[in-house]
């Protein structure tokens, strides 16, 4: 039997008035948990940057940018644009609960109906057939990635490169088995969404996403008057060296990695997308955020729980609902607590660095729960 973890949007602690000598409590853990983020970025004294946003609620409560955006030592600011990596899987889960609420296809239903190519895969069969819901979940039984050379790509080509992937694809076992996270399951789930509605992919995030949310600062494609605001990325690490040029060659694409780990956002939106996620909109219903945000694992997996576009976490004092993201030259994580409404969203343009971005805003998550717990 699934584990279900109760998503408390109507009980939550927002409408509670905060005495003065929390507020000033609050106000300290922000100001420290800052100040360690700008340490942690000069200790790492790579001339890097990093984005931060905090919300509560339906609210943006700070925003700030540190250090280094660029090659040339421009200073960061709250606009810089940063690849977000496989948080995109979120938007891609969010852009499949649309398409099930219009009617355009059903979360049990077999992927091969609409992309019939997924036949070429290695292994596949009627008994390993597998449905979107798995495919958003990471329990399709399909391999990390396919066993091939990486083929560099424009984001137009996207299509076509997944599909020539699909032969060097195969199981790890059968759909619905056990966790096994999968890009190119999701890089499937993406085309697949696209080719049941008639529309490009793209399109239809740009649409049914990013415009209804007010993000106008996220794309696929970087377009050339926003340039000046991208975070130049970092690839690699210490031992092994960093490499400047990787993350600007992939400013054209990342091959079939575009439902994936393809967009490129703020931390200003990412928020959004984060409070809409937290139950402040009426794009998607209180029905399709539980679906998205109850564990649809098998129990016993060997990871943190995974919804349907998110990893869920809960332990004595926190419920969090978030989702990771690394590519060549960034580190992403978004991160939110379900009964005290509180959100991070941090964004770096370098891999390794001594902030380790989820385990740093799960610890602040929970201190800022604990202060409401004890004033309640």
């Amino acid at each position: 039997m699934k584990k279900v973890f109760a998503i408390l949007f109507l009980f939550t602690l927002i409408g509670c008035d905060k005495s003065p000598s929390s507020e000033r409590e609050i106000d300290a853990i922000l100001d420290e948990f800052e100040w360690q983020l700008q340490k942690d970025l000069r200790d790492d004294n790579l001339n890097g940057s990093m984005s931060m946003v905090i919300v509560k609620g339906d609210q943006i409560i700070r925003s700030k940018a540190f250090g280094i955006s660029d090659l040339k030592g421009l200073q960061a600011d709250t606009n810089n644009i940063y690849r977000i990596g496989s948080i995109s899987k979120s938007f891609t889960a969010f852009l499949m609960m649309q398409l099930i609420k219009e009617g355009t296809i059903s979360l049990d239903e077999p992927v091969e109906k609409y992309l019939p190519e997924v036949r070429k895969i290695k292994g596949y069969s009627d008994s390993t057939k597998f449905t979107f819901r798995q495919l958003a979940s990471h329990t399709s039984g399909l391999t990390h990635l396919p066993h091939m050379q990486y083929r560099h790509g424009s984001v137009e080509e996207w299509e076509s490169i997944l599909v020539d992937c699909l032969p060097f694809t195969d199981f790890t076992h059968k759909p619905g088995e056990k966790y096994n996270y999968s890009n190119i399951g999701f890089g499937i789930l993406g085309l697949a969404l696209s080719r049941a509605s008639d529309k490009p992919f793209i399109e239809l995030m740009q649409t049914k996403v990013f415009d209804p949310l007010g993000m106008t600062n996220t794309f696929y494609t970087i377009p050339k008057d926003r340039m000046q605001h991208w975070a130049h990325g970092r690839s690699g690490g210490p031992m092994g060296g960093y490499d400047d040029e990787r993350p600007e060659k992939e400013l054209v694409g990342r091959s079939w990695a575009v439902p994936n780990g393809g967009i490129w956002s703020t931390a200003n939106d990412l928020a959004r997308f984060m409070i809409c996620n937290m139950g402040y909109s009426q794009i998607v219903s209180q029905d399709d955020l539980i679906a998205m945000q109850t564990t649809q694992t098998p129990e016993g997996s060997w990871e943190e729980n995974y919804g349907l576009g998110f990893t869920i976490y809960q332990d004595s004092i926190v419920h969090t609902i978030g989702h990771q993201g690394g590519t060549p030259g960034y580190r992403a994580n978004l991160l939110f607590e379900t009964d005290s409404q509180y959100g991070v969203v941090l964004l770096r343009n370098y891999n390794w660095g001594i902030t380790d971005l989820n385990l740093r805003s799960t610890v602040l998550l929970r201190e800022l729960k604990e202060v409401l717990t004890t004033q309640n």
